[in-house]
């Protein structure tokens, strides 16, 4: 089971989508097969998460998503306020007040002609917003598999980019999904732990919690709250690198994201990690982070 699988909920097939403007039932939800991001991958996409009505730090993504854009000069067409009022009207239009998960997406828009330049992409933006029906499954913790597929330098493809271009991370799924696993542990260029295919990666050590120095791995709003948390419950952090060698010997492992919070981890490549269940340090983060939440969302 993947970090992403959710509760089957009948009414999704129902579910309006925000397409440019438009609340469109999911059947009429479509784009142009001259889209930019269907035809490269030029885009920028966040995911969020509702609770209570509201969608927990909405601010910190859409600013994230806008830096994202800035970076690959592409201009959303709309204000953080406008696409605030976007996501609220899509949750409101299928009666969503919590247990839901939007996709936010962003491409440059449709091309006059099927090729890579971007000033070909004349008729844009497009931007959509997906938001289902979404409880996690409550499964067994996660089994990891190193790969060989290894996160980038900011000069080719920067990792801390939510770009649409996702076909590195895709094919490292596919290899921990050949190798019997859950998710796949990723390595920056150094051989140091980074992350996993779709979610920032920690351990915990002696009561220190150690993640990835965050060089080559998603800048993730939940993997910061989780440091945040525990710079302020007194609970040593560490951003540094390590090795498998550091993580095969972990009392505890988790990921993060903002589907599934903090999500444990059993075993890494055969190894089992502390006791295979979720562990105590684990547990205290995921109630830290619930009540961050609930406040966030009051």
């Amino acid at each position: 089971m993947t970090t992403h699988d959710a509760l089957e909920d009948p009414r999704n097939a129902d579910i309006r989508i925000w397409v440019n403007g438009q609340l469109k039932h999911r059947d009429a939800a479509v784009v142009s097969v001259y889209d930019s991001g269907f035809m490269l991958g030029d885009g920028v996409w966040e995911g969020l998460r509702l609770y209570n009505g509201r969608w927990a730090f909405r601010d910190e993504h859409l600013a994230r998503l806008f830096e994202a854009a800035k970076a690959i000069d592409l201009d959303i067409g709309m204000t953080p306020a406008e696409v605030a009022e976007a996501l609220d009207q899509t949750a409101q239009a299928n009666g969503m007040t919590g247990d839901a998960h939007a996709r936010l997406m962003v491409t440059r828009g449709p091309k006059s002609r099927p090729f890579q330049h971007p000033a070909l992409s004349r008729q844009g933006p497009t931007v959509v917003i997906i938001a289902e029906h979404s409880v996690p499954v409550a499964g067994a913790p996660k089994r990891l598999a190193t790969v060989p597929h290894l996160r980038g330098l900011p000069m080719t493809q920067d990792p801390k980019l939510n770009s649409h271009s996702k076909l590195n991370c895709i094919l490292a799924a596919i290899a921990a999904d050949k190798a019997g696993a859950d998710e796949a542990l990723m390595l920056d260029l150094h051989g140091f732990v980074s992350t996993t295919n779709s979610c920032n990666f920690f351990i915990v050590r002696r009561g220190e919690v150690w993640t990835s120095t965050g060089d080559y791995c998603m800048n993730g709003i939940t993997r910061q709250k989780v440091i945040d948390l525990c710079r302020a419950e007194g609970i040593p952090v560490f951003e540094r690198n390590f090795s498998l060698v550091d993580a095969y010997g972990a009392d505890e492992a988790f990921m993060t994201g903002t589907f599934g919070a903090q999500t444990p981890v059993a075993e890494i490549d055969g190894r089992r990690i502390g006791s295979g269940e979720l562990g105590p340090v684990t547990t205290r983060l995921r109630d830290l982070y619930a009540a961050l939440v609930k406040k966030d969302t009051a």
